[in-house]
């Protein structure tokens, strides 16, 4: 009777259906590497509930120095794909990235060589060892140029735990905070969850990401939102927050 009990659990989705954060996209970055992976990928994020699907891979100095020449061709070939998959045919993929704020940021924000989301978001990385120097000014600029920046899972910069008013400096200037399904579940760490759950507590979460980069991911995000405490308290506290949907919109 339990595991029959444990089965129906598994059927419980997400409040939202937009994913604004994940390494899906195949072949470009340290998540997906083949489009057969892109689609098991998809078809773990559809049966969270999720129907659109924001493709943000990783554009980082050195590592992966992808720019829209990189990043298109493999958009096109996973839409491809998807469409003439019957059971994912009717997902909606959007082509934009994780940039990463450093000097090949730097070379390609000045060519204005970047991919924004829908409605002109733009979804930031911070370095996990310091907070750039000059954030505040590149945020701003983003801003006065139609952008709307997203700061990528703060709670994952250990350098904030203890300085978490300059967190609310931040969000109070507008910037959006997107914070981690796998930061709330713990993958990273207890100091991170921490993190993360003041985020929630304080209502600075305005956006939630899978940030999956494999199916390792999608199970343990699975099996965190089975949890009581999603279910009952934490997706409660954060769905009045929560802007994922309208991104698209």
């Amino acid at each position: 009777m339990f595991n029959i009990f444990r089965h129906k659990k598994q059927n419980t989705q997400l409040f939202y259906s937009t994913d604004v954060h994940c390494h899906i996209l195949p072949g470009v970055d340290h998540g997906a590497q083949s489009v057969e992976q892109s689609l098991e990928m998809l078809r773990a994020e559809r049966d969270m509930g999720i129907m659109r699907v924001i493709l943000t891979s990783h554009v980082t100095a050195e590592t992966f120095e992808n720019t829209p020449d990189t990043l298109r061709p493999a958009f096109e070939t996973l839409k491809q794909a998807v469409a003439q998959t019957e059971d994912l045919s009717h997902m909606q993929l959007f082509l934009s990235a994780e940039y990463r704020m450093d000097e090949f940021w730097n070379k390609q924000y000045a060519q204005n060589n970047q991919i924004a989301m829908p409605g002109n978001y733009i979804l930031m990385e911070n370095s996990f060892h310091q907070e750039l120097l000059g954030l505040d000014d590149l945020l701003f600029d983003l801003r006065i140029k139609g952008y709307k920046p997203i700061l990528a899972h703060p709670e994952r910069y250990n350098y904030y735990a203890a300085r978490r008013q300059r967190l609310e400096q931040l969000h109070n200037t507008g910037i959006k905070f997107q914070v981690n399904l796998l930061s709330l579940a713990g993958y990273f760490g207890q100091h991170c969850r921490e993190l993360a759950l003041w985020l929630v507590k304080q209502g600075m979460v305005d956006m939630l990401g899978t940030d999956m980069h494999g199916m390792d991911h999608a199970r343990v995000i699975q099996e965190f939102i089975n949890t009581k405490e999603w279910r009952n308290k934490l997706a409660p506290q954060l769905q009045p927050h929560i802007i994922n949907d309208l991104v698209c919109d």
